[in-house]
């Protein structure tokens, strides 16, 4: 279907609102994944592909946050990004090795289990007797920070939302530094998962090549828009996200 231009209009337009959705909360996969799977691509080659047009974007949202971007208050920048690395990595070869249909049966329980981190961590902490400002052990955040890449490197899907729900349980409360954090991370695994998926020749580069403009543009516009939402209302939009999409992918 790649000569058919209502396809190639469609992947491009979820390849942007995707951008911009991994800039403001996370998910931009659950647009840019059903649009591919539509193009005729198999569900993980789909995924991979996606989740390489989208990279740039996260680039793009990274400088977009840039006023914001700083290590959390219980890791250093450098152990944060090597331990992503690391997990993205490991992440991604677990995916060039699952079948299809293993795929899609666990991709709606992952996402559904990081929109429910994310809405109740706060009361979590507080339940464990930790206040949500206190900024968790350097251990305790490497080892959530890189199961969390592994995650991501298998499914870019709800990525944003599980580093978002992970970055509240160390101990992060400011939420334009935690999408500044999110989106520097994302970039950070995600390129090392794009490595693999393309030594594996699972990347489909045509579409790739059909997405990255509206990416590079969605992402930026994203993170800009993204500064000026009040907290609260990002907080629980991104909640919502997370309930649409476990609840499309479960069907």
């Amino acid at each position: 279907m790649f000569n058919d231009g209502f396809t190639l209009a469609l992947v491009a337009l979820a390849a942007f609102f995707g951008a911009a959705l991994n800039a403001a909360a996370g998910g931009g996969s659950f647009l840019t994944l059903p649009a591919l799977i539509y193009a005729g691509i198999a569900p993980v080659a789909a995924n991979a592909t996606g989740t390489t047009a989208l990279l740039p974007g996260y680039l793009a949202s990274t400088w977009g946050f840039r006023e914001d971007l700083g290590p959390p208050r219980s890791v250093g920048m450098t152990a944060l990004m090597l331990t992503c690395l690391v997990g993205g990595g490991i992440g991604a070869g677990l995916l060039i090795t699952t079948s299809n249909h293993a795929f899609r049966a666990l991709v709606p329980w992952l996402l559904l289990f990081a929109t429910a981190l994310f809405a109740f961590g706060p009361t979590l902490l507080r339940r464990i007797g930790r206040h949500p400002e206190q900024h968790a052990p350097r251990l305790q955040a490497l080892v959530g920070l890189f199961v969390v890449s592994v995650y991501g490197g298998y499914f870019n899907g709800g990525l944003g939302v599980l580093l978002l729900a992970m970055l509240t349980l160390i101990g992060e409360t400011h939420l334009n530094r935690m999408n500044a954090l999110k989106n520097a991370i994302s970039a950070v695994l995600t390129l090392f998962a794009v490595g693999i998926y393309a030594a594996a020749g699972t990347v489909q580069w045509r579409w790739v090549a059909v997405m990255l403009p509206a990416v590079l543009v969605g992402g930026y516009v994203g993170a800009r828009v993204a500064r000026r939402i009040p907290r609260e209302v990002m907080r629980w939009s991104i909640v919502l996200i997370g309930l649409v999409m476990s609840a499309l992918f479960f069907r």
